[in-house]
């Protein structure tokens, strides 16, 4: 799997791209919610990504990476309609299919993709 920064205004979802789509939850897959997620790379027909939250785990980082959960702050952007500061899940891959993302919601800019992209791959690729 190729990570690169490829975004492109087609209406279509590109790695570089958040957009928003139904994301299981780790405990029981057949349970999940809708939800921002970054796309990072495509892998044949599926899309590859990153889920982000609004919720905070600078509070509880110890915590987190004892779990093997590994959180990356890129800040705020229209994916949120509060404005709400986000933080990507660098160690969880998500294969998506293109046909079930509801909608995109903005793209994130190159240096920022890059530095997800490196803990990305030092977390999870």
């Amino acid at each position: 799997m190729d990570i690169a920064y490829a975004p492109k205004p087609d209406g279509q979802p590109d790695p570089g791209e958040i957009v928003w789509a139904w994301v299981p939850y780790e405990e029981d897959d057949t349970l999940g919610k809708d939800r921002p997620v970054l796309i990072v790379a495509r892998e044949g027909e599926s899309l590859i990504g990153l889920m982000l939250t609004s919720k905070d785990h600078d509070r509880d980082h110890a915590f987190e990476q004892s779990e093997g959960r590994f959180w990356l702050d890129i800040g705020s952007g229209p994916w949120d309609a509060k404005g709400r500061e986000s933080e990507v899940r660098t160690d969880r891959l998500i294969r998506i299919d293109p046909d079930t993302i509801r909608r995109e919601g903005a793209v994130l800019d190159e240096a920022t993709f890059n530095h997800v992209a490196d803990e990305a791959r030092r977390h999870s690729v």
